[in-house]
């Protein structure tokens, strides 16, 4: 009997905008966890400096208090950053305000920042940046754990002070885990026009898309009036599981590759409708050079100090 094989690829991970550039615009600078290079990362003092150095748009990390505030922190643990241990979740926002979040940057770059862990409402009320910098972007990525469980009260705690700060137009949402992006779709299906809470594609969705073009040389994102927002690293070591279908049964094999973003890529994404593509993780001129090359609206750093004088180079 003939056998048939039909081979499919899966994707394993072990891991750990603005409007499209013309062809001499540069990538905007966005500034990693508010600029984690520079100062403190996800405080104040990391905001304020990350704007001063140019940064176009800001990109923090929010998890959910006790008391269902959303704040700024992104380990799992609050000793790695901070003064004291435990998850965000196991405080209140009150006993969050007087947390050191300096410690850790503080011990290891010899300097004397003052910060705790601010919330998002008195990030978006910040007095300077809505006067100095009223077109600064904010975007919120979600890294509470528990997404099965927190996913409703964090989208209605995201509505909430989004509502009460307006700044449902100057923020965007991100989150590794779909379950917090499907809770604001849900939440915007009953919000009218101007309440409506933006996002990010999903980082699978995404990525799955980036799979098919660079490895499959399919084109199969989504064709409609709808703006989408694409979030990934510029390239991202992959470990691809290659599943072949026999009359019997099937067989796997295991391969490791770099899934690079390339000009048909960019190409696919954007002819399909109004697509903005931000690359993670640019760190080097180099890297930033190639980003620029290849049409991205955005790049997230780490030092908008250090970029600062890249891109003033690069004119």
């Amino acid at each position: 009997m003939r056998n048939y094989i039909m081979a499919s690829i899966l994707i394993l991970f072990s891991l750990q905008v603005m409007s499209s550039p013309s062809a001499n615009e540069p990538p905007k600078i966005v500034a990693h966890r508010a600029g984690t290079g520079d100062a403190p990362e996800n405080t104040l003092p990391a905001i304020k400096k990350s704007l001063e150095n140019g940064a176009d748009a800001i990109w923090i990390t929010l998890q959910l208090t006790k008391d269902d505030v959303p704040v700024l922190y992104r380990p799992s643990d609050l000793k790695e950053l901070t003064n004291v241990s435990g998850k965000v979740r196991d405080y209140t926002n009150k006993q969050l305000s007087t947390v050191n979040a300096a410690k850790f940057y503080n011990e290891k770059n010899k300097t004397a920042f003052s910060a705790n862990i601010p919330t998002l409402e008195e990030v978006l009320k910040l007095k300077y940046v809505l006067e100095d910098y009223p077109n600064v972007m904010f975007y919120l990525d979600i890294k509470s754990p528990d997404a099965e469980n927190l996913a409703q009260p964090f989208a209605q705690a995201l509505q909430k002070v989004l509502k009460e700060t307006n700044s449902f137009e100057r923020t965007r949402v991100y989150s590794t885990d779909k379950l917090y992006l499907n809770a604001i779709d849900q939440m915007n299906k009953d919000a009218g026009r101007k309440e409506q809470i933006q996002r990010f594609e999903s980082r699978d969705e995404t990525r799955d898309a980036l799979v098919d073009i660079t490895l499959g040389h399919q084109c199969k994102l989504p064709v409609d009036k709808k703006e989408r927002w694409y979030g990934l690293e510029m390239k991202r070591n992959v470990e691809l599981v290659v599943v072949e279908k026999f009359t019997l049964g099937e067989g796997r094999s295991h391969s490791n590759t770099v899934l690079t973003w390339d000009k048909s890529a960019i190409d696919c994404f954007r002819s399909k409708g109004k697509a903005y593509i931000i690359f993670f993780g640019i760190n080097t001129a180099q890297d930033y050079e190639k980003a620029k090359e290849l049409g991205a609206d955005a790049v997230m750093v780490n030092s908008p100090k250090e970029f600062k004088k890249i891109v003033n180079e690069k004119k």
